[in-house]
């Protein structure tokens, strides 16, 4: 073989280890950058089905993501686990609002629970656009404790709301009554401050908004809460650094709403004027069935005002078009960096529940 002909082969030799290399080189990239999913950054989800923003039911959500709704991502410190929804889209069982939240498996008892959910999250986006004179608007529920029987009422939901312009938002809850009675229309909410205002602070025209909270949080900054259930009572615990830590409990298994004198004054003002005037059964929500719920439940939505002036917001949708919505900050979106969940031995299956709502 000649010098030019060995010069030839060993040409082909260096371009085959090449290509040979840059192939192993492609294929470990591409191992590095495979996907990290929200169960590798939280690891409960055998514990939860995940309910997606357009209606439907995921199931189990471990090794699942879905770019429009839920997905892990990480800020350049910690990952994270996204929720997101829009103001328009398809909505699970009766609500007025999309969600792509977690729910609990199992369902327990609250007068022999023992039963506690944890997590820490920040908001990244509520609603651009709503009516400020509805309390929902410009609001995202970002846990709960729902019952699975009866009217499937809420004893508890946790709210951040911020309206357009403010830099700090509010953080508070609700217990919604356990109406006595077939009828569930007269049911009402009331709302327990945290960080900031309750529910009931809201605008005096379309785009007019109340004062500022002085102490509330803003969109990007970390805080927890704890719920607890232990024999009827519920617990709850909120921090966030350089926030002052607040503690409440409620009695879940006996009411102080029973008679129409027991309607306190902020419900008086919000609901009873719209005809939500119940009272509530005196065992409240003893022997129903309850269960937890995480993640992001939007509670800005296209409804019009006309129809429930607390809860329907008269905000843009699109016509349900979620790209549009997500371009123009019609949407909430909560990012969860922990959560840990703690279910009683007497805690059974909520198959039920999902039959009837999905």
């Amino acid at each position: 073989m000649n010098k030019k002909e060995l010069s030839i082969v060993a040409a082909f030799v260096i371009f085959g280890i090449f290509i040979t290399l840059n192939s192993c080189s492609n294929t470990t990239k591409k191992a590095l950058q495979k996907s990290v999913y929200a169960s590798d950054v939280i690891s409960f989800f055998d514990d939860w089905k995940l309910i997606l923003g357009d209606g439907s039911n995921a199931g189990i959500a471990n090794n699942f993501e879905n770019k429009d709704y839920f997905y892990s991502t990480n800020d350049g410190n910690s990952d994270w686990v996204v929720f997101k929804a829009p103001n328009g889209g398809d909505t699970h069982g009766t609500s007025n609002n999309t969600r792509t939240e977690l729910a609990q498996v199992k369902k327990w008892y609250p007068k022999t629970a023992n039963d506690k959910l944890k997590a820490t999250l920040k908001i990244m986006n509520v609603s651009s656009t709503g009516d400020a004179r509805v309390a929902a608007s410009y609001s995202v529920v970002v846990g709960q404790i729902h019952s699975a029987d009866g009217h499937e009422n809420e004893p508890l939901k946790i709210f951040y709301k911020k309206f357009p312009g403010h830099t700090k938002g509010a953080v508070f809850w609700h217990y919604e009554i356990n109406t006595a009675g077939n009828d569930n229309s007269g049911r009402w909410d009331y709302s327990s401050a945290v960080w900031g205002n309750d529910f009931s602070v809201i605008g005096t025209e379309v785009n007019t908004y109340p004062e500022e909270p002085k102490e509330g949080i803003v969109l990007g900054e970390e805080f927890s809460y704890e719920i607890e259930v232990k024999e009827g009572i519920m617990t709850l615990k909120f921090s966030s650094k350089g926030h002052e830590t607040k503690m409440f409990t409620k009695n879940l298994i006996v009411s102080e709403y029973t008679t129409t004198a027991d309607i306190p004054e902020q419900t008086q003002k919000l609901f009873v004027p719209i005809g939500q005037d119940g009272v509530e059964r005196e065992k409240a929500y003893a022997g129903e069935g309850c269960f937890f719920k995480l993640g992001c439940y939007n509670q800005t939505n296209g409804k019009s005002p006309e129809v429930n002036k607390n809860w329907c917001s008269g905000a843009e949708t699109h016509g349900g078009d979620v790209q549009k919505q997500y371009a123009d900050g019609n949407y909430a979106e909560v990012w969860f960096k922990t959560g840990s969940i703690s279910i009683s031995d007497a805690a059974v299956s909520n198959e039920g529940y999902f039959t009837k709502n999905d």
